[in-house]
């Protein structure tokens, strides 16, 4: 694969070739090739018990030289190395008592170098046949960015002085189900493809298709020019393939407090400066897990040694169909009736005072806020004076329910300031108080950003700011109508816009999340999420096709 020793190579060939066509410059100083060239070769754990070492595989190789620069190790196993200090240790990793012949180059001024070898012969016990089983299926196999998972790409502490109860999962950060997928920034995310082959020798090798671009860590980004300002596309040659070498973990994964957690001990590192997908600056990635359809690997941040990185990966291109699994219609409102709501389906909050995120309408029952006509609902938002009407419908204590699968169909008003929003709040609201209720926002947006739309989940300990949330690109959202979902279940809620999940988040029997929801319609105006409002306001509409319950 092209990178950092790519260049470095094709830098030093140009500069021998450019010396060996012109006279010594004066204004690039003498070239003189190292000289008096040497190297040594010691192999850990070796002694008269173990002579060709204790089965690490481990060698360390020192070189020596007059006028040197730098010094390239080729390791005869496939894989080399620059080293300016000329000292370094390596991993010989085909199993067994094998030979291997070092080369190494100093190079000196100018790019001209000395050469010299050695042979090494050193044993490693180590390997993991099922670990290349799986990876290969025995032969060949092709794996995809599992982008419909959550926790596709995650972030953690990397061990336990950082964070002792949760350093060996993605705790500070789990990509929602098809997350930058489609931001053009980051699209290139979601398409690659990572080949792993078992050849005829034993030898694991892997190839990166990245389709022409990669995406590259804000922090990263010097190879590419990029300005490190945020996580990126770029386009990048990963053509080539890379040797793949097994190693034991260096984790000790005994110490993990969840007796549930089981590392699978096998670390992988690429040749060449390959890598897995996301650019981290990283070529050695630990295995968590791997069977025959999934694969989830770790590495560590290469800038920053206290962030692990988390990839899930699978084999089969994630798909973003979506699939529910409640399918008998137990409830709807179709809006086919013109004039006031349903009154056996809808009731009314009421009222002015911020409804605590400091909201600047006051909530009718009015039809100049809310009223059906040409088979939608209508909720208007309306300048009026000095303030501002809208209207909040919900089914309260006419229609609750627990579990199912609630569609609403929907076009949004897009002017600023208006705060339009699809909820759901758990019907025992006034005895157990919010966010103990729990609370299901399948669909949000905000005053200031019309080309996107939002869902959240609010529950003791994940409410407010801190709630747990996502959005998805939507630039159509206030001229077209779209399916606004929840799929709600006693394991899973997943919230969806045009049945394509963007938030998936795991339902447990600690949630308040497994007892009976009434449903909310309105749109607000200003407020946390409504911001700042067109001085030039006069009205706008939130326009609903039906609202759908299934179970």
């Amino acid at each position: 694969m092209k990178n950092l020793k790519y260049y470095i190579g094709i830098f030093v060939s140009l500069m021998t070739f450019a010396t060996s066509c012109q006279d010594d410059d004066a204004s690039l100083g003498a070239i003189i090739a190292p000289t008096n060239l040497s190297v040594s070769a010691e192999v850990v754990g070796q002694d008269a018990d173990n002579p060709d070492g204790d089965g690490t595989g481990f060698v360390d190789i020192s070189a020596k030289a007059s006028n040197f620069i730098s010094y390239k190790f080729d390791f005869g196993d496939g894989t080399s190395e620059v080293v300016p200090s000329g000292t370094t240790r390596h991993r010989f990793t085909k199993v067994g008592v094998n030979t291997y012949t070092v080369i190494v180059n100093a190079i000196g001024t100018g790019g001209v170098s000395s050469s010299t070898s050695i042979e090494v012969t050193v044993r490693s016990d180590f390997d993991d046949p099922e670990a290349k089983q799986f990876l290969t299926g025995g032969s060949s196999r092709t794996w995809y960015l599992a982008a419909s998972e959550p926790a596709h790409l995650g972030l953690g502490p990397a061990n336990a002085a950082i964070d002792g109860e949760g350093y060996w999962y993605p705790k500070w950060y789990a990509a929602q189900p098809f997350e930058k997928c489609a931001e053009e920034i980051s699209a290139c995310f979601c398409d690659d493809e990572l080949t792993f082959t078992l050849e005829a020798n034993g030898q694991l090798t892997y190839q990166l298709n990245n389709n022409g671009s990669t995406f590259f860590n804000g922090g990263n980004q010097a190879i590419v020019g990029g300005d490190g300002s945020e996580d990126s596309c770029f386009d990048f040659d990963t053509s080539g393939t890379s040797l793949v070498s097994l190693a034991p973990s260096s984790n000790d994964w005994s110490t993990v407090p969840d007796t549930d957690f089981t590392a699978r001990g096998t670390a992988m590192s690429f040749s060449d400066d390959a890598f897995m997908s996301y650019y981290l600056g990283t070529s050695d990635y630990e295995i968590i897990s791997v069977s025959d359809t999934e694969l989830y690997v770790r590495t560590l941040d290469i800038n920053d040694s206290a962030i692990a990185w988390y990839l899930k990966f699978q084999t089969s291109p994630a798909e973003d169909a979506f699939e529910s699994v409640f399918n008998t219609l137990v409830w709807s409102d179709e809006f086919d009736t013109d004039g006031a709501p349903d009154a056996t389906k809808w009731t009314y909050d009421l009222g002015a005072g911020g409804w605590g995120n400091q909201e600047l309408q006051t909530y009718t029952d009015t039809r100049e806020n809310s009223y059906i006509s040409d088979g939608t609902l209508k909720i208007v938002a309306k300048a009026n004076g000095n303030g501002y009407t809208s209207a909040r419908l919900k089914s309260e204590n006419l229609e609750e329910f627990t579990y199912g699968r609630v569609e609403v169909r929907a076009k949004l008003p897009g002017s600023e300031g208006t705060w339009p929003a699809i909820w759901m709040l758990g019907a025992n609201f006034d005895t157990a108080g919010w966010p103990a209720c729990g609370e299901i926002d399948i669909m949000e947006q905000t005053g200031w950003d019309k080309a996107k739309t939002s869902g959240a989940l609010h529950l003791p300990g994940n409410s407010a700011g801190e709630a747990i949330t996502n959005s998805t690109a939507n630039l159509t959202a206030t001229t077209e109508f779209h399916n606004y979902t929840v799929e709600w279940t006693a394991n899973v809620i997943k919230i969806l816009v045009d049945d394509t999940v963007f938030l998936s988040f795991p339902n447990t029997a600690d949630t308040p999340f497994n007892k009976d929801f009434f449903m909310i319609l309105n749109v607000a105006m200003g407020g946390t999420l409504g911001g700042s409002i067109d001085p030039n306001f006069v009205e706008d509409i939130m326009e609903v096709e039906y609202v759908r319950v299934y179970q």
